[in-house]
Order: C-alpha cells, then sequence, then structure tokens
C-alpha cells in the first residue's frame, strides 16, 4: 500500500471489481469519443472480477473513494498495465503517478512494465514518456510504451538485503511462490525477513532449517508467508508431505535451497539468486556485499 499526499493505493482482487468497474466507466467515458471505441467500456462486473481474479489490480482511493485503478496483467518478463484510469474530479492530486509508482513496484523482478495508450490522446502517450516509459511499437490506434527496469541489485550489507527483501514482499500477493537459492550465509533469511515485513506478518522470520517450514499470519489482512527449508528434503515427495498445497493460494510461500525442487508448486515463480560481488575469500554476512538477481518465470 502506498500513498501520494492524501492518495492511497492498494492491491485488490475480485472483491474490489464493483468500484474498479466504477472507476473504469468514469475515467473513460470522460475521454473523447475514439473510433473504434475503448474495450474498456464494454466491461462489467462480471468481466473485470474475471481479471482481477486472474492478474489482481491496483485500486486508489482519497477519503475512502474510489478514484483511480489499473488492472495488472504479468507475463514472464514484463507487467502489462490495463484499464488504466482516473476519475476527472480527482485528476491534478497525484493520483496516477501513485498509480505508476505502485504498478512499477510490484513489477520487481521482471525486465519491463508495458502500457497501451491511443494515438488520439497525445497528452496520455506524453504522460507516459514524463514517467520514462519508451515507444516501442506504433499500430493504429495504439501505441505501445515501456519502462525498462532493473532485475539485479546490490546489497553491500545485512541492512541493505532486509530492504531490498521489504521491496518485494510489497509487491507479492497471495498465491506467489519465491524459490530463493544461494550459498550457506548468503543472506537468503535476512532477505525473507524483509520480505516479512513488506507483506506485514507476525513473529520474527528466522532460518526454519530444524522445523522446515513455519507459518507467518499476515497481521494486516493480507496473505501469510509460509517459509520453507527445503536444504534437507529428499526430494519433491517429501516437500509434497508438508501439505503446503492447502495454504499456497492463500499465502506467500518462500522455499530456501528450492530450485530444482520446488518449481512444481505454481505455475509461476520468482527467482531470487543471491551471490557474493566480491572474490573466494572467507564470507562475512555483515561485511561481504551481495549481488540479488530476481526474475520471473511462467510456465517451466
Amino acid at each position: 500500500m502506498s500513498g501520494a499526499r492524501d492518495v492511497v493505493v492498494r492491491r485488490v482482487g475480485p472483491e474490489a471489481a464493483a468500484d474498479v468497474l466504477a472507476v473504469v466507466r468514469e475515467a473513460f467515458g470522460a475521454r473523447p469519443a475514439l473510433d473504434p471505441p475503448a474495450d474498456a467500456l464494454g466491461e462489467d462486473v462480471d468481466t473485470v472480477a474475471r481479471l482481477l481474479r486472474a492478474r489482481g489490480g491496483l485500486l486508489a482511493t482519497i477519503e475512502g473513494r474510489p478514484v483511480g485503478c489499473v488492472v495488472l496483467d504479468p507475463r514472464a518478463e514484463s507487467l502489462w498495465l490495463r484499464r488504466f484510469g482516473v476519475v476527472p474530479a480527482a485528476r491534478g492530486r497525484g493520483v496516477a503517478t501513485a498509480l505508476v509508482q505502485e504498478a512499477v513496484a510490484a513489477a520487481v523482478g521482471r525486465e519491463r512494465v508495458v502500457v497501451l495508450a491511443r494515438e488520439e490522446l497525445p497528452d496520455t502517450v506524453a504522460f507516459w514518456q514524463r514517467h520514462g516509459f519508451v515507444e516501442t511499437t506504433r499500430s493504429a490506434p495504439y501505441v505501445e510504451l515501456e519502462l525498462a527496469l532493473t532485475t539485479s541489485f546490490e546489497a553491500p550489507d545485512a541492512e541493505s538485503m532486509r530492504a531490498l527483501g521489504e521491496r518485494v514482499g510489497r509487491s507479492l500477493a497471495a498465491g506467489d511462490l519465491v524459490v530463493l537459492t544461494g550459498e550457506l550465509g548468503a543472506g537468503k533469511t535476512t532477505f525473507t525477513q524483509g520480505l516479512g515485513e513488506g507483506l506485514g506478518v507476525r513473529g520474527g522470520v528466522t532460518s526454519p532449517t530444524f522445523v522446515i517450514a513455519r507459518v507467518h499470519p499476515s497481521v494486516m489482512g493480507g496473505p501469510d508467508l509460509v517459509h520453507v527449508d527445503a536444504y534437507r528434503l529428499g526430494g519433491l515427495a517429501e516437500l509434497d508431505d508438508l501439505d503446503l498445497d492447502a495454504s499456497l493460494e492463500e499465502a506467500v510461500t518462500v522455499v530456501e535451497w528450492g530450485a530444482g525442487l520446488a518449481e512444481a508448486l505454481a505455475e509461476a515463480r520468482l527467482e531470487v539468486l543471491i551471490e557474493r560481488a566480491v572474490g573466494d575469500g572467507p564470507a562475512d554476512d555483515e561485511l561481504d556485499p551481495r549481488r540479488v538477481s530476481l526474475r520471473w518465470v511462467v510456465g517451466q
């Protein structure tokens, strides 16, 4: 959740379909008549709920009133923004910028954020360009623009590793799977501690080595965190024995040492690789800098 002045932006699902639809109709209905008309004007509660159930979205409010929205459409390497709109009465109050900032945060681990704009709306194209988006394709009546993202980060100490984890945690939603890879002492648990802070879960996150899995309930009404250490597991059958499937759709699941093992738990996953950024001397958790690479993988 984020805010700009009095604007609050939060992740939503199908439960918010009516609010998202109201914003879409008001925002798109206020635009000049286009030929062909915007597909968004043909939406109803059921179609919006289906979009949000599959992809999730963001809803912006001012004093509790819905004023802006965007549907998130994640792909393997990119996050597409659909049905982006702000109601006329709220324009000029930072709503659109707040939505863009939160959407970019939700794209962590992907290479780009992509949006389609209409050629007939040059002010809209200019808005995206002011926010760093670059035109990549033009096929009348659409202009495709994208914002390139960083997928590799330096973590010079435990504090920065925890801060990166917190940023990633704020971008995750129920059902997401995170697979952590790195040598002993690389900072996997420190990263997960930050991730738990970003999710807003209860209980200090520690290495689950001796219990294999821990569940940290949300204190913010969001998804729980299921933290798994697969180091001592002998294979997928033993992972299945943990009976995690019952919570996967409602929780964010983080699996340390999960490469080659946890991929079958979900159709998509965020792979986090933590590597030492300097030579081969003795590791020091606090002083030895790390490089963290993030990559979303779908259908592999």
